[in-house]
């Protein structure tokens, strides 16, 4: 772990810099007297006070332009001299049953949460990877855990950004990059009020009404500070891990979705196996 005061501060690119949990851990980092590129549509150095000078770096910016994407990170790295902490944070929530979202609605949702932050990485990999460092956070959600009614979009954008940063993990590995898939649960930030929904259908009244029952009543949040603190120790490690599940929530979720998926592939282990019998490929002799 780094000894605060004794190790070299850190230069982070965080997007979504500007609200939520990207606004805590650019401020947690900047407290500490690390350096931030502070990336999101609307940010701007002030909005985050006077006190932190040429440490923070405000850059505008869509995550879902791809070319405006590799413009601010060589800008950031051109900046700072180098990047070590990249946090994919920038993200949107679409709520609706699955029969009832658009082609455009579905689109819009793996355009920020799948497709911007895949630009980042690639943008950012190049210049990790040339200083043989560094560490690549993806800021995915509790919904990647599984699907649940009204997250279906939500959650196939999370589980893309996991399958696809898995395999990252492994190709960056080599040059000396670490990954990690960070799993939060509930934080109180804007992400739900900034929520896009869905025209809603009338078959789905009484399992809508159901669901928004059991968020009225079962709904407990943290402050996003508690986040920032929990990734700021993640950085510091010097063997992270590839997935950190972030409240107890999260945590006894996915131990409980494990032990059912896993009930659930040993009561069907005789059909999976039977499904199984290595043959030559076909049109060979033999």
């Amino acid at each position: 772990m780094r000894t605060p005061g004794t190790a070299p501060s850190r230069t982070w690119f965080v997007t979504g810099a500007s609200r939520g949990l990207g606004r805590a851990f650019t401020l947690a980092a900047l407290e500490r007297g690390d350096r931030v590129a502070a990336a999101a549509r609307t940010v701007a150095a002030h909005d985050f006070g006077d006190r932190y000078g040429d440490r923070l770096l405000a850059l505008p910016l869509d995550v879902t332009d791809r070319e405006a994407v590799f413009a601010a990170v060589d800008a950031a790295a051109e900046h700072f001299g180098r990047l070590d902490v990249m946090v994919n944070n920038a993200g949107t929530m679409s709520s609706g049953m699955v029969e009832e979202f658009t082609e455009a609605e579905a689109r819009a949702q793996f355009e920020v949460n799948l497709f911007g932050a895949l630009w980042v990485c690639q943008a950012v990999l190049p210049h990790l990877r040339a200083q043989g460092s560094g560490h690549i956070v993806q800021i995915s959600s509790v919904a990647a855990l599984g699907g649940f009614p009204t997250t279906g979009m939500y959650s196939a954008s999370k589980f893309a950004l996991e399958g696809m940063s898995e395999a990252l993990a492994m190709e960056a590995a080599g040059f000396g990059v670490k990954l990690t898939i960070v799993q939060p649960g509930g934080y109180w930030t804007d992400l739900y009020a900034g929520m896009a929904m869905t025209a809603p259908a009338e078959p789905y009244g009484p399992l809508r009404a159901e669901i928004e029952k059991q968020w009225a009543e079962g709904s407990v949040d943290s402050e996003p500070r508690l986040a920032a603190e929990a990734v700021l120790e993640l950085v510091d490690s010097d063997d992270p891990p590839l997935r950190l599940l972030l409240g107890g929530m999260a945590y006894d979720l996915a131990f409980d979705v494990s032990r059912r998926r896993m009930e659930t592939w040993a009561g069907w282990e005789r059909v999976s196996r039977a499904a199984e019998r290595a043959v030559p490929a076909p049109g060979t002799a033999g």
